[in-house]
């Protein structure tokens, strides 16, 4: 989405990694698939394979989703191709594929992996977000690879994701106190924040939502209960596990 405001579009909710269960692996084609069949905004991850592919798929090793040692990162697209998802006949799929797919029929909830200071995977996504005439809006936990596709695509509505690190990670590094604190915000200006449903009421996440007036996004819902609960907060809800919701 051409826009660095809030579209409505983009306000609402996402099938987290798409419409999955224990037939339908996520983030595959058949996932989203199902949700655009559904009418439902998909939240993906994307990363760079070895030759500078981005690829769709969350996890930073590939054995959880595939049995092969390593990381998604140590082959190329075409040897990643060969993969498959669960068990299933699902490949892991390249963002162009995806983009494919969905042409613009549900907004996209794209999320930037990356630890590091390297930002390699943002002018890869910038370059093929720039050709697509669908909605979409971006995030990640890094605001540094926030700050870099902030700078290559200037009006997309892009957003910082939020955890307690130090609580989640068990670490209390510099590091990890600085994200927990959202003391790096200011390097990209998030326009929402998509924050862990356990730290909805932290006090970094209202600070930071009152600083920079930004738009709240919550992960990951996984009950009609807990749906509801988000939607009476104003929360753009990235849900899981809980059918096909209507959002009121």
């Amino acid at each position: 989405m051409h826009t660095a405001s809030a579209d409505a579009a983009l306000l609402s909710d996402y099938a987290h990694r798409g419409l999955h269960d224990d037939t339908v692996p996520e983030n595959s084609l058949a996932a989203y698939r199902l949700a655009v069949e559904a009418g439902h905004g998909i939240e993906l991850d994307v990363q760079l394979s070895r030759d500078g592919t981005v690829m769709v798929f969350h996890d930073y090793s590939l054995s959880r989703m595939t049995g092969h040692e390593g990381n998604l990162s140590d082959l190329d697209a075409d040897e990643l191709a060969t993969l498959r998802l669960a068990g299933t006949d699902e490949h892991i799929p390249t963002f162009a594929e995806v983009l494919a797919l969905v042409d613009g029929r549900v907004s996209l909830l794209v999320e930037l992996k990356g630890e590091n200071f390297d930002t390699a995977l943002c002018p890869r996504v910038a370059e093929l977000l720039r050709n697509y005439r669908g909605n979409y809006c971006i995030e990640s936990f890094n605001p540094l690879l926030l700050r870099d596709i902030q700078k290559q695509l200037p009006n997309a509505f892009c957003g910082l994701l939020y955890t307690n690190v130090v609580r989640d990670k068990q670490c209390r590094s510099p590091i990890h106190l600085a994200l927990t604190a959202m003391a790096l915000n200011c390097l990209c200006r998030p326009a929402f924040i998509a924050y862990n449903e356990m730290d909805r009421d932290s006090l970094p996440v209202r600070l930071a939502t009152r600083l920079y007036h930004a738009r709240r996004f919550v992960w990951t819902i996984r009950s009609r209960d807990a749906l509801q609960v988000a939607h009476e907060a104003a929360e753009c809800a990235i849900f899981e596990n809980i059918g096909s919701p209507d959002r009121p």
